[in-house]
């Protein structure tokens, strides 16, 4: 890490080339400082991305309630994370962006990203609850929202980005914790998940090749 705070960069990953650097979350910035060709996938329109994420939430929030309840509080295949801790990400995530969105948060910091779930939200019910919550705000910011292009810059811990970037990865984030819900409730719990997303579903997010990572 002192390699890299000697050029500037503040968090990984990074790809640098001598003395510049850019995030490696932006593959497009990754293919400008390499010089290697990349053509990027067509990207989902916004309009496009908040009907998905409220699919993906949705899809979170009856998931999530299908897990046994005494195995809430224990970690997800010994990660430092719990069943509980994982369902409330999913739409902490939403509320951070809405956050950064609506200008109540400067800037998209991992802090904001990944605080655990409150006391009160101790029971997969009490989640879903806090996810009718965030998807009624995400519908009403959108509702609200005056330019629809969603082409303004925010600020992020992996650099700035449209409003447009930032909407498809928080988007393609929650939809990848989904789609490993229902993994772990097939193999882990042998139970088939209600109404499971399809890849139809999903079609157009730029999610990760791999469900899980070993």
């Amino acid at each position: 890490m002192e390699a890299l705070r000697s050029i500037g960069a503040t968090s990984v990953p990074v790809v640098a080339v001598g003395d510049k650097w850019v995030f490696g979350q932006s593959l497009d910035d990754v293919a400008k400082l390499t010089g290697i060709e990349y053509a990027a996938k067509a990207q989902l329109s916004p309009e496009q991305l908040v009907e998905k994420l409220d699919l993906i939430l949705a899809a979170a929030q009856r998931y999530l309630c299908q897990f046994p309840a005494d195995k809430l509080d224990t970690n997800v295949r010994g990660r430092k994370r719990t069943y509980r801790n994982l369902g409330y990400h999913i739409f902490r995530l939403q509320e951070a962006f809405l956050e950064v969105a609506t200008g109540a948060e400067g800037m998209v910091i991992r802090e904001l990203l990944n605080r655990e779930a409150p006391a009160e939200m101790a029971t997969a019910p009490q989640i879903a609850a806090y996810g009718d919550q965030v998807r009624k705000s995400v519908r009403d910011w959108w509702e609200g929202l005056e330019d629809k292009s969603c082409q303004g810059p925010v600020e992020t811990y992996y650099g700035t980005h449209s409003l447009h970037d930032v909407l498809e990865r928080f988007t393609w984030h929650s939809g990848q914790h989904v789609r490993q819900l229902m993994m772990l409730l097939r193999e882990d719990f042998g139970t088939e998940p209600d109404r499971p997303l399809s890849d139809d579903d999903l079609a157009g997010l730029p999610l990760p090749e791999k469900v899980w990572d070993d």
